[in-house]
């Protein structure tokens, strides 16, 4: 097994999370996962206090980044880090992006990606309304990094819904796709399962699918059903709700195979629009 994908339900306690990442990415080395993916909002979901904490942690007073560089390291596995508030690299003082950090075996940073598209909708459930654009900044870059499993491209939850930046990541070389969410029940049910099948079918990437499953603080529920679908958009994994581990492998052979058989980026007829800023490519 070399793909691991976890869910969690999240809560407000930033140290309660971490001890339950930590025992499932332990459970994902243990089944021998070389890159497992966190859920966005892993660490904390439902403070309000977003901007103090991407602070606290860009200026190495946080618990976050400690943490995650010593379970790289500890379990020597390749992280991709849901996602956690940190401001930009250039302004450590301005507003904080939902950035998703990719960390390597020894602890190391390989890739930041800041999240593109920001939820800003109105939604038929108990809270109606979300704004992440309150918290948040939008993120600029299209983001990809090698490592041992594949080239992997960064998004985060909202973007399924943008297919031009999935195939901007086939473009600049994408193998598989990390999507950590935590995606509204209402939203989830409607949506979720079609856009995940959707982004790894016309990439012809593996999806690797991590959500938040289950009731937050807010009060906030997530659709749950994290998946792990390869690039014939079959659905290796999945879980409905709750906390799990999800394991598949990459069988490069057979993405080969698929991407020579129905040679789609030969094919397109449309150039995909532009993005907000050029491809970042991170390698080892």
């Amino acid at each position: 097994m070399s793909l691991a994908v976890i869910q969690m339900v999240s809560q407000d306690d930033v140290l309660a999370n971490l001890a339950s990442a930590r025992r499932l990415l332990e459970q994902a080395a243990e089944g021998g996962a070389f890159l497992a993916v966190l859920p966005e909002n892993f660490a904390a979901i439902g403070r309000r206090d977003l901007a103090s904490l991407g602070r606290a942690e860009a200026a190495g007073q946080g618990p976050i980044l400690p943490w995650l560089r010593q379970a790289a390291r500890d379990l020597k596995l390749w992280i991709v880090a849901g996602t956690l508030p940190l401001p930009p690299d250039d302004r450590p003082q301005g507003k904080p992006n939902a950035c998703s950090l990719l960390i390597d075996e020894q602890g190391e940073r390989v890739a930041r990606y800041d999240k593109i598209h920001l939820f800003d909708v109105d939604v038929t459930d108990n809270r109606g309304r979300y704004r992440e654009s309150d918290d948040y900044a939008h993120g600029a870059r299209v983001v990809v990094a090698d490592t041992p499993v594949g080239r992997l491209g960064l998004t985060v939850c909202y973007d399924l819904r943008f297919p031009e930046l999935y195939g901007a990541l086939r473009e600049a070389g994408a193998e598989l796709i990390s999507a950590p969410s935590a995606f509204t029940a209402v939203t989830g049910a409607a949506h979720w399962q079609v856009l995940v099948r959707a982004r790894a079918i016309e990439t012809q990437c593996y999806l690797l699918a991590a959500g938040q499953g289950g009731i937050h603080p807010g009060p906030r529920e997530t659709f749950g059903h994290s998946a792990i679908v390869d690039p014939w958009g079959r659905v290796l994994a999945e879980q409905a709700q709750g906390e799990a581990v999800l394991l598949a492998s990459r069988d490069a052979k057979e993405q080969a195979a698929i991407r020579q058989r129905m040679p789609v980026s030969t094919h397109r007829r449309f150039l995909t629009p532009a993005t907000p800023g050029p491809a970042r490519t991170e390698k080892l």
